[in-house]
């Protein structure tokens, strides 16, 4: 049995895409981050991180998003998530999601929260600068790619690696340059979006933009 703990379009939003992807039983728990749930001591003994989501898995939690993407993907192949391990998609699979998880997802943080790492507004203005220019060179670098090697991530094969890059997308609406300014990109989100997982999502997590 799986347990989400979530908060409406945050980096939850790849393991509940997964989740129903695959159909499989799952319960949803929210973590209020705007009352500082995330931080609580009930919360704290589930992610010492003090983020979200967590997934439990038969009562025992894990953190990470992408590390619980690629576990849904890999405990269910019958949906398709993930390439097979000795596939020769496999390793541009492993790829994908790190990249998304390592480059683009930590600058996404930043961006939200430059206090993080700096505590003076001008130093604040210039953290934000920098990861706008990060995130939009990973657009460029993804959207060259898929305009090359698409429509997928993967080519012709849908996986989890897209459902990660949809949520990333969804970050991005309200920068300066979303990425559905690219336009393989914005390809990308449009067809993305005509899942029954995306449609699903938004209702249960009560998103409206961007939906």
């Amino acid at each position: 049995m799986y347990t989400l703990y979530y908060s409406p379009g945050a980096a939850s939003m790849a393991i509940h895409l997964a989740l129903l992807e695959t159909g499989v039983a799952h319960e949803l728990k929210l973590v209020d981050t705007s009352a500082g749930q995330q931080r609580s001591p009930e919360y704290l003994r589930l992610n010492p991180n003090g983020l979200v989501p967590t997934l439990s898995i038969d009562g025992k939690p894990y953190f990470e998003a992408a590390a619980g993407l690629m576990t849904i993907a890999d405990r269910h192949p019958e949906a398709g998530l993930a390439p097979g391990l000795l596939s020769g998609l496999r390793p541009a699979w492993n790829q994908w999601i790190l990249h998304l998880a390592n480059t683009v997802q930590p600058a996404f943080r930043l961006w939200f929260y430059p206090t993080d790492l700096v505590d003076a507004e001008p130093l604040q203005a210039a953290v934000k600068d920098g990861t706008r220019r990060r995130i939009e060179a990973a657009w460029a670098r993804i959207d060259a790619h898929l305009a090359a090697n698409g429509p997928y991530l993967l080519g012709a094969t849908f996986s989890a690696a897209d459902l990660m890059l949809l949520m990333l997308m969804r970050w991005s609406r309200n920068m300066p340059k979303p990425a559905t300014e690219w336009p393989a990109l914005r390809a990308h989100a449009a067809r993305m979006k005509t899942r029954p997982s995306w449609k699903r999502l938004n209702e249960v997590e009560g998103l409206t933009e961007w939906a």
